[in-house]
């Protein structure tokens, strides 16, 4: 084990430039598969006739694949076909429709745990079935499904390390490539990845308790 040439400073800024591509592909990421999750969790639980049914079939079909294959497929397979999409943005569209499966999951399952008297009260105080769904149904359920929300945000966080798999230039890519010069330096880079990652891990998890203790 060589600590000190790993940390050098070319070494830690190219470990960090790697993890800035991790935080990157992460944060789009949450953000496409919270907004994909809301809509396909909405459209499930409204039950519209043959749209429901074909998102319901879509969310199956995603939550039963290995995020691995989806990734392989987007970044491997399609520009095979002609669609050719850059490492970085497959990435990020392998874990936006691998996670919006899952928080639509999430999120169905918080529509439906809201109480139907107030659903009823609102609706016979004069709003809508689309108003009471977004004046009535959605905050509540959002309130009840933010500590399960941030969770997944978290297991997302470390599913980017398999976007390696397509040489996406992420932490774990940079410690492949720091770790292929020297193998002294395997070690101390492994250590330094499992620093950065538990840093925003942990901050999110606090997150996560709070919120779930605003629920109680």
């Amino acid at each position: 084990m060589d600590f000190i040439g790993a940390y050098s400073w070319p070494n830690i800024r190219y470990l960090l430039e790697g993890f800035m591509v991790t935080l990157q592909v992460a944060g789009l990421s949450i953000l496409f598969s919270f907004v994909l999750g809301l809509l396909m969790g909405i459209v499930r639980y409204t039950r519209l006739p043959i749209i429901a049914q074909f998102t319901g079939f879509v969310v199956d079909i995603l939550r039963n694949l290995p995020l691995l294959f989806i990734i392989f497929f987007i970044g491997m397979v399609l520009p095979q076909t002609g669609i050719n999409i850059s490492i970085f943005w497959a990435a990020v569209a392998a874990l936006s429709l691998f996670e919006g499966a899952m928080i639509a999951e999430v999120i169905r399952s918080g529509l439906i745990s809201v109480d139907k008297g107030q659903i009823e009260a609102a609706r016979s105080s004069g709003l809508s079935y689309v108003q009471t769904l977004r004046h009535v149904i959605l905050p509540i359920a959002l309130r009840r499904m933010s500590p399960p929300m941030v969770s997944q945000f978290i297991s997302l966080l470390k599913d980017t390390s398999l976007a390696v798999s397509i040489s996406l230039p992420e932490l774990m890519h940079h410690i492949q490539i720091l770790s292929g010069s020297n193998f002294n330096y395997v070690i101390p880079a492994l250590l330094l990845a499992s620093i950065l990652y538990f840093t925003i891990n942990y901050l999110l998890s606090i997150v996560a308790k709070r919120l779930e203790a605003r629920q109680t």
